[in-house]
């Protein structure tokens, strides 16, 4: 019988499993842990069925980016079977009707242009201005992977996403949030509101700031990340 916990990472957009290989390799010493399917269905409400199906009865859960959409959709669903909550570069609120025309925007742009094209636009948007080029081509080719029609599926269920702000204020686990100091899409204005928004007691929310890291700071500072998540799964 393993003493590990039972960890489900969830990813974000246009991202596969590869966006936590870091925590995967980094972690294993002190988590049984899975990743959730994020790949299939155009809304947060079926991602997250997918990942309850086949999560462990009782798990602690980190989603990053969209994944924390499907999270906070989780304890909406299931708190009883959550034992801790991450929410990594990720934000509570519901999309504004610009942000929606933001991605449609793209979407479009992608169908007229060319997919690698808008990846290659947008994703720089994404990491550090000083991330090595290996790097960003990784998280490129990651996209790529994950393709143009699963990007349409995942964006569609971003736009209609709830908003999660007030959920958080039911949250009754042992929470972290984390941000990369430079992260240009949910920046750490957005995650200290949802620090704000979580009024369990001080001492069972903690707030991570990862430094020299853009939206992508699970594979910009792995060992910076893999250390807070230490901190989170041991306290």
């Amino acid at each position: 019988m393993s003493d590990r916990e039972a960890l489900v990472l969830v990813p974000g957009l246009s991202c596969d499993r590869h966006v936590w290989q870091a925590q995967v390799a980094g972690l294993a010493d002190i988590a049984e842990i899975s990743i959730g399917d994020t790949l299939k269905g155009d809304s947060i409400a079926l991602m997250a069925s997918r990942v309850l199906d086949a999560a462990p009865e009782r798990f602690a859960i980190a989603g990053f980016s969209m994944g924390g959409y499907v999270a906070m959709e989780i304890w909406r669903r299931a708190p009883e079977r959550v034992i801790r909550l991450a929410l990594v570069d990720t934000n509570a609120r519901a999309d504004t009707e610009e942000q929606a025309a933001l991605r449609r925007a793209a979407i479009a742009t992608a169908r007229s242009r060319g997919f690698e094209h808008v990846l290659r636009g947008s994703l720089r948007q994404l990491v550090a201005p000083d991330c090595p080029e290996p790097l960003f081509e990784d998280v490129v080719q990651m996209a790529l992977r994950v393709g143009f029609g699963t990007y349409m599926d995942q964006q569609a269920a971003i736009i209609d996403r709830e908003d999660s702000l007030e959920t958080l204020s039911t949250v009754t686990v042992p929470t972290m949030v984390m941000v990369g100091d430079m992260d240009a899409l949910t920046p750490p204005r957005l995650a200290e509101e949802m620090v704000q928004a979580l009024t369990q007691p001080l001492a069972e929310t903690v707030y991570e700031v990862i430094a020299d890291a853009g939206h992508m700071a699970p594979m910009e500072q792995p060992e910076a990340v893999n250390a807070a998540f230490r901190r989170w799964l041991t306290r």
